[in-house]
């Protein structure tokens, strides 16, 4: 029996491994393309930033990709298997089905290990890196940020409108301070401006030259007989706050960035303005990582009733599952925004492809062993 548990975790660790590496690099480069193709064509961002970035979405592509490989490989070994009448070769040696799943579940939980500890801290830990990662493009090179008929609105005091860009000078600048109730406080119009950085103090330095600005009135920004015009000025510097920036993110942050840890503490506080969002993702937490068991269940006895070890119908068997499956995810989280509705439905519908599919795989599981 140690030779039976020794081939088929072998062949189990083997296309699960291929599996993954596949999938993790399509949906990396996706994310890629998706985030940083901007800034790959316009603006000057150091490579080591580009590989940086593509270690830091691995983690979180493998909450969905560790599961799905490991369906897929389940379903190619055991239809491999069944299409060579191994399946039978066993069982005519008085083999059970149950016995001949036990490394299949063995593997499965120590993947499901992998998936909690991926979904908890690993992930969300990367995914912050990935969206702070615009601290290093500023400081390497901060005048990228800044193209030609764009605003630039990172900054929650600043905005800055560039008409024109040669080289390291900015032309036709529109920068305005904006105050803490969101108003514009202060309309500066620059023909020619520089920007630098200034570590020490984590922030950028725009040097404007030849401006006029108008100021508007601190009590009523919105009046626009209030404001002040024509007052110009040879040279000015507006410091902008990376400091800022940073706590801004922080205040900001996504559900998907925060850790176990901090979803509860966040999640717990009484001034909490999205309770069933932070019980929503950390059921989703939770429940994705029991994605690798609920699929070793109804993949096993799929691959062994299917009969077929052509690849193309394995692939073809986990999109379909695993697309059914992270359906439900993806609704749930849909929900959980709409504040109309109970929190249980929302978590119950992120526990639904579990249950679905473990009592499915148990019942065709039953069903083939009383064969």
């Amino acid at each position: 029996m140690k030779i039976l548990d020794r081939y088929l975790l072998g062949s189990l660790s083997v296309a699960t491994l291929m599996g993954v590496a596949l999938l993790s690099i399509v949906l990396v480069l996706g994310n890629v393309f998706k985030e940083m193709l901007d800034l790959l064509i316009n603006h000057n961002v150091p490579l080591e930033t580009v590989f940086a970035f593509v270690a830091f979405v691995l983690p979180f592509s493998m909450t969905f990709t560790i599961p799905w490989g490991f369906l897929t490989a389940v379903l190619l070994v055991f239809g491999r298997l069944s299409a060579d009448n191994e399946v039978i070769a066993l069982r005519a040696n008085g083999v059970s089905f149950p016995r001949i799943f036990m490394p299949v579940l063995a593997f499965a939980l120590l993947m499901v290990g992998i998936c909690f500890w991926i979904n908890i801290d690993a992930a969300p830990r990367a995914q912050w890196s990935m969206l702070t990662s615009l601290f290093r493009i500023a400081t390497h090179d901060p005048s990228s940020m800044f193209q030609p008929d764009e605003v630039v609105d990172q900054f929650p005091d600043r905005r800055v409108y560039v008409g024109a860009r040669e080289g390291d000078q900015l032309k036709n600048l529109v920068v305005f301070e904006i105050d803490e109730r969101g108003y514009p406080s202060k309309v500066v119009y620059a023909k020619n401006g520089t920007i630098t950085t200034d570590e020490a103090n984590q922030r950028l330095l725009l040097r404007v030259k030849d401006a006029r600005f108008e100021q508007r009135d601190v009590r009523q920004p919105d009046n626009v007989d209030l404001i002040q015009q024509g007052i110009s000025m040879e040279e000015g510097v507006f410091p902008m706050s990376l400091r800022k920036l940073i706590e801004t993110k922080k205040r900001n942050k996504p559900l998907t960035s925060h850790t176990l840890g901090e979803l509860f503490t966040e999640g717990s506080k009484p001034d909490c303005k999205n309770p069933t969002g932070y019980r929503v993702e950390i059921t989703k937490r939770f429940s994705l990582s029991l994605a690798a068991l609920a699929f070793a269940l109804i993949a096993v006895p799929l691959g062994i009733t299917a009969h077929r070890k052509e690849t193309s119908v394995g692939f073809a068997l986990s999109l379909v599952i695993a697309f059914s499956y992270f359906f439900f995810i993806i609704v749930a989280e849909a929900l959980s925004k709409n504040s109309s509705l109970p929190t249980g439905v929302p978590v119950f519908m992120i526990w639904f492809p579990n249950l679905l599919f473990i009592g499915l795989g148990v019942w065709l599981f039953s069903r083939l062993a009383r064969r």
